[in-house]
This record gives C-alpha cells, sequence and structure tokens, in this order.
C-alpha cells in the first residue's frame, strides 16, 4: 500500500468515564476513499471528531502527512487542521441557516491557504452543483435537506481539502438525492481529493470505496476493499440485508 496520508494507530477516544473508541488503527492512502461501516452507536462518528481535532484521544496516535497531530498529551485544534487541509463535513450539516449560499460558502475558504482561491473555487463548487449557483442568494433555511447537503459539501470544497472527511452525508435524503451526492464524491476523488466517509448506507458506500474498516461497538470488527466486504457474509447479513 502507498504512504498514508492519514494513520490511526491504536487510537481510544472516552467521554469522561465512559471509553468510546477502543484501540483502533486504519490507514488512508492519498487518493483512496475510505469508508468506515457499522451500527448507530459504534463510534464512527467520535472517530471522525476526534480526527477533526474536536475530541481529544485517550490513548493512541493520529498521524498525518506523516506528522503526528493528536496523542494522549496534545491534539491539533480543528482550525489549523483546516489549514493543513483536513476538512470535517459534520453529520447533520452545521450550517449557518440564516446566511445565504453564498454567504455560507465563503466561510468555508477561511484559511490562508483557501483565501486567495475562493473565487476559482465558488467556480468549482458551482460546476459541481449548478442548483446553488442558481440559489447563491437564497437563505440555507429554505433550502431542502440535499440542497443544504450540496451546501456542506461545496462550504468543504472551499477550504482546499487534501483530506476530506464526511460524515453520514446521504442521511435522510431522498434516493435521487443520495444519488448526486454519491456522484460528486466520486467526482471530487477523481479529481484528487482523498476521502474518509462514514455512512449507514453501507451498499452504496463499499460500492464506492477502495477500502473499508467496519467498526463496532468501539473496535475494529473487520476491515477489506469495498468490493470483497460486499461479498462477505457477516457484512451482508449485518448490513446489506443479505441472508
Amino acid at each position: 500500500m502507498p504512504e498514508s496520508l492519514l494513520a490511526v494507530d491504536s487510537l481510544g477516544v472516552a467521554y469522561g468515564d465512559v471509553r468510546a473508541v477502543w484501540e483502533v488503527s486504519f490507514r488512508v492512502a492519498p487518493g483512496e476513499i475510505v469508508v468506515l461501516i457499522g451500527p448507530n452507536g459504534a463510534g464512527k462518528t467520535t472517530i471522525m471528531r476526534a480526527l477533526a481535532g474536536l475530541e481529544r484521544p485517550a490513548a493512541g496516535s493520529v498521524w498525518y502527512e506523516s506528522r503526528p497531530i493528536h496523542d494522549v498529551s496534545a491534539a491539533t485544534p480543528a482550525h489549523a487542521l483546516a489549514a493543513h487541509g483536513i476538512v470535517l463535513v459534520h453529520e447533520g450539516r452545521h450550517l449557518f441557516r440564516n446566511m445565504t449560499v453564498l454567504e455560507n460558502l465563503d466561510l468555508g475558504a477561511f484559511t490562508p491557504r483557501a483565501r486567495p482561491e475562493r473565487d476559482r473555487t465558488r467556480r468549482h463548487v458551482f460546476d459541481l452543483f449548478p442548483r446553488l449557483a442558481e440559489r447563491q442568494h437564497q437563505r440555507v433555511a429554505t433550502m431542502s435537506g440535499g440542497e443544504q447537503q450540496m451546501v456542506a459539501l461545496g462550504r468543504a470544497m472551499m477550504g482546499l481539502p487534501r483530506l476530506l472527511m464526511l460524515d453520514e452525508p446521504s442521511l435522510g435524503l431522498a434516493p435521487l438525492l443520495v444519488r448526486d451526492i454519491f456522484q460528486a464524491i466520486r467526482t471530487l476523488n477523481q479529481e484528487g481529493t482523498t476521502i474518509l466517509l462514514v455512512e449507514q448506507n453501507a451498499r452504496r458506500a463499499l460500492a464506492l470505496a477502495d477500502r473499508a474498516y467496519v467498526i463496532e461497538q468501539g473496535r475494529v470488527a473487520g476491515s477489506g476493499t469495498g468490493e470483497a466486504l460486499l461479498h462477505d457474509a457477516h457484512v451482508q447479513r449485518a448490513y446489506l440485508g443479505g441472508g
């Protein structure tokens, strides 16, 4: 496997005395789509929050571009990670609902690296999501869930991510919009963005993934290529509706 862009080693995360993640290790190579699947409450969102600098590890370490960014003694803050190209799209989107599409997008280009490219990147967002170009002056609160997810992805793109982390991007969306969001993820990856994806729609996610990890009860319960896990008996029974 190529040298890792992201290396997670024996990561543990706790909320007070309650351990949510136990000794999770995985790798993300440059240019890959890596997927984390598992049941609700398995710790997937906690892992993403720890990687983004929003939770401090209780154990283990995280390396990005061969440099340590998190361990039990220190965690790089989220704004500093964004400046280095690690961008998280939260579950639930976390948009500024009373601001316009354009205002939300431009806030994504807050880092010194992204700010000079803001106009060019915005044009790229509008090429990928023409609906946002049409509605750029509309308040986000008046938009559908699928349109808001496009805004969330677009705002992340404005930060020029090297590693784009997506937490449940298809949650609550109609099937046609799910298709559009997954196509956008594929396009961003083909353009060179490395993707780490948490997704309940396991079948679609595994079909998209280069590699995937199964997270159960805060631990890695299995791993393999997306194709291999699509045909894994346990994954089929637990997550794909197989017999």
